[in-house]
């Protein structure tokens, strides 16, 4: 089991490169960077946004962090956990996830989820009942960039051809798909356009986890799905190691350089061995 670190980059938290090097250097696996563009002020479902900590509209954005992470690492695997995809752009959304994937050397994670903030969704145009939907065309219209050299996709929310778009991401196909959300359709969504599952922490998440691996398969595949639990507790490894999780990201609070320093080390200094 491979474990990484989830954290909202801040003008007063650790810098992103730095953050990347110090949990290089000490043996994980990885580092993802959330997305939110921004938080609404008003909105009608008021328990959206309500008691959210001041980093989910005070984070910076996800690739330019990315970017940073990228040239100030060598091994450490980065990515998305997870990127609002139905507040994207795709075709300008899968230009960022090449070239992070170029800049770091083929080291991008691109995870994705549909968000929960209703008018968050609102304001970049996508109506939160189609938000699924919405999801998935994007997802395939990005696959579709990477995969030709002149582009097309048509659906009912994404619609165009002869598109070219370049860097090519180094990854082939294409950087691994992380897909994001619970239920019953979660399996059917993976398979249908992603890689990898990747369940936030919630009760039950291990049963599910235990029946997705033992159930969920590509077609003409008898490999089990990846699975990265987004928010792992320390305490908790072993159980999720027992129900097949491939990666625990351990949500972190922003904190400067000094204050993650010794969080990190204690993290560090709890898995031991278990850290490649």
């Amino acid at each position: 089991m491979k474990f990484g670190f989830i954290m909202f980059p801040t003008k007063d938290a650790i810098p992103p490169g730095d953050f990347g090097q110090l949990l290089e250097d000490r043996g994980f696996e990885s580092l993802f960077m959330p997305d939110h563009t921004h938080i609404p002020a008003v909105t009608p479902e008021r328990y959206d946004v309500l008691n959210l900590a001041p980093e989910f509209k005070n984070g910076m954005d996800a690739f330019v962090a990315l970017g940073a992470i990228a040239q100030a690492t060598t091994t450490l695997q980065i990515g998305t956990a997870v990127l609002l995809v139905t507040e994207r752009d795709p075709i300008v959304t899968a230009k960022e996830v090449a070239s992070v994937d170029v800049l770091s050397g083929g080291r991008m994670n691109f995870g994705v989820g549909p968000g929960w903030i209703n008018q968050e969704m609102r304001n970049h145009g996508t109506d939160p009942s189609d938000r699924w939907k919405v999801m998935r065309e994007r997802v395939e219209a990005m696959q579709q960039i990477w995969a030709h050299d002149v582009a097309s996709y048509h659906g009912d929310f994404v619609d165009f051809e002869h598109v070219t778009s370049w860097p090519k991401p180094l990854q082939r196909p294409r950087p691994p798909i992380l897909v994001a959300g619970n239920g019953p359709n979660v399996a059917k969504r993976v398979i249908a356009y992603g890689d990898e599952w990747i369940p936030m922490l919630r009760p039950n998440v291990l049963e599910e986890i235990t029946h997705f691996k033992k159930t969920a398969r590509k077609p003409g595949s008898e490999e089990p799905l990846p699975v990265t639990l987004f928010g792992g507790e320390l305490e908790d490894v072993d159980a999720y190691a027992a129900a097949g999780v491939d990666r625990v990201l351990f949500w972190v609070r922003p904190l400067d350089t000094a204050a993650m320093t010794d969080t990190v080390d204690q993290i560090a200094l709890h898995l031991g061995k278990r850290l490649g």
